[in-house]
């Protein structure tokens, strides 16, 4: 069973700082990280930010500037550092991955940012 899960969520007031890991285990070699989601309620599920080809990384603009992806390969883990948190930020953030062709999603955590 592959598992793709998220952590590090919480309740942190508006200015604060979050850093959420995303672990991938289970039967397989490798997992390359695409991204990070959020949804809050009543929307729709948008990317927060994600990797594109080699290295380079693109950022929603509501975000730009203020969070930051980043992962290790030989942990299989990828990271989003979100510095000066906004109400708006609030929502449920997952994290994803590519292996063997597959898409895989973790359940998600939840981010709450109060005013």
């Amino acid at each position: 069973q592959v598992r793709v899960v998220e952590s590090g969520g919480g309740l942190v007031q508006a200015g604060g700082s979050l850093r959420l890991s995303c672990a991938a285990s289970g039967s397989i070699f490798s997992i390359n990280p695409m991204g990070w989601y959020r949804q809050a309620p009543g929307k729709q599920r948008e990317l927060v930010a994600g990797f594109t080809t080699g290295d380079s990384t693109n950022y929603a603009d509501s975000v730009k500037g203020r969070f930051t992806i980043s992962r290790d390969n030989a942990k299989k883990a990828m990271y989003l550092q979100m510095n000066s948190l906004k109400p708006e930020d609030t929502a449920v953030y997952y994290c994803n991955g590519i292996s063997m062709g597959r898409t895989y999603w973790g359940q998600g955590t939840q981010v709450t940012v109060s005013s």
